[in-house]
């Protein structure tokens, strides 16, 4: 498969450019960055560490985007937006991991999802998604007898918060209570709050020093409680898990996917 990684110089980008050229079935042939990037024409298996590739980083992803089978996208809200648009234009796989994506920004990758085949997730870990799906089924089983409370932490330099992985649990574990996490959600407390209502879904956030990703979703019942936690401890995870979903994409139907149909989780 023929794979594009877009945001080549960042820290997700050389991971995804180091675990295309690793994965047997897969090929780079593109890698992208933006006008004024320091990476412009430098060769892409260099600048993620390893022997050359023979492929250059570029800023103009039209026409590589034409000659792949699917794109890898870690990169920012609009930037996944626009990518979303072109990947429809070449009729490919468009991998998202970006996180922080709103409302609108969905409806515009669901407009683009009728000609591309857009996996998304807030997580590509196959142990947070895996995770996803036993946070439904407990949220599900368990009832609003058991508060559910979602702690993550992450590196200093994050700059979305919640994190996209806890608004993937917090959404997981609404649709377990067949709730809108919208309508439940409370994400900050300070002062004199009052008691907590019942059938809300917590967030608290912590940031700080190199964190990959830490998360909890905590079930707290009447003299006893659950906790179900993740830890992510090398940024491989995301990549790999980016990569099994682009070669899982190949040859499905447009539409807007996510990991869970990726590992076959809805059922869970």
């Amino acid at each position: 498969m023929r794979l594009v990684v877009v945001g080549a110089a960042g820290r997700m980008g050389r991971m995804l450019i180091k675990t295309v050229a690793e994965t047997e079935g897969c090929r780079l042939v593109g890698a992208i960055e933006r006008e004024g990037s320091h990476a412009l024409g430098q060769d892409a298996g260099v600048l993620a560490g390893l022997s050359p590739l023979g492929v250059s980083v570029t800023a103009d992803p039209l026409p590589v985007f034409a000659k792949a089978d699917g794109v890898l996208d870690f990169t920012s809200p609009a930037a996944s937006v626009s990518f979303a648009g072109l990947a429809a234009q070449a009729r490919i796989v468009h991998v998202i991991g970006t996180t922080g994506l709103q409302d609108d920004d969905f409806t515009r990758l669901e407009a683009a999802a009728r000609h591309a085949r857009i996996i998304q997730s807030g997580n590509m870990s196959m142990g947070v998604n895996l995770l996803a799906g036993l946070v439904r089924k407990v949220a599900a089983t368990l009832g609003e007898d058991f508060d559910i409370e979602i702690l993550e932490m992450h590196h200093r330099m994050k700059v979305d918060a919640p994190s996209g992985t806890a608004l993937l649990l917090g959404e997981a574990a609404a649709e377990g209570r067949k709730i809108s996490l919208k309508e439940h959600s409370v994400r900050s407390r300070d002062g004199h709050t009052g008691a907590r209502n019942a059938g809300d879904i917590g967030f608290a956030t912590l940031r700080g020093g190199s964190v990959v990703g830490d998360h909890s979703v905590i079930f707290a019942g009447t003299g006893e409680r659950l906790e179900l936690s993740h830890r992510a401890e090398d940024r491989s995870i995301f990549a790999r898990g980016a990569v099994k979903a682009a070669l899982w994409g190949f040859d499905k139907k447009p539409g807007l996917y996510t990991m869970a149909d990726v590992l076959g989780l809805n059922d869970l």
